[in-house]
């Protein structure tokens, strides 16, 4: 069955950073193209960044230039490197593998990792 385990949250003070990991399962992970998404507080869930199957990526104006998507097909792993985090960006940050033929429309998501941005 499809899994999908992120990893890599934590606290980290405001311009820190800090790197994400979602290691995927069940599923040929090179031909699907994956998303970050996140819910802050009080917030609804919100869409991150997307990488297609052929490594196009895509970015929230919010993050566009602080955060970066990449994937290693070779290992079955998604990243976000986030760069000069910002409080705002305090949220849980869930990756989720996209339904062909959709550019953001999910099926299986993970749990997510939380991320604490505050001195």
């Amino acid at each position: 069955q499809v899994q999908l385990v992120e990893s890599g949250g934590g606290l980290v003070q405001p311009g820190g950073s800090l790197r994400l990991s979602c290691a995927a399962s069940g599923f040929t992970f090179s031909s699907y193209a994956m998303i970050w998404l996140r819910q802050g507080p009080g917030k609804g869930l919100e869409w991150v960044s997307t990488i297609d199957s052929g490594g196009s990526t895509n970015y929230a104006d919010s993050v566009k230039g602080r955060f970066t998507i990449s994937r290693d097909n070779a290992k079955n792993t998604l990243s976000l490197q986030m760069n000069n985090l910002e409080p705002e960006d305090t949220a849980v940050y869930v990756c989720a593998k996209v339904m062909r033929g959709t550019t953001r429309t999910y099926d299986y998501r993970g749990q997510g990792t939380q991320v604490t941005v505050s001195s």
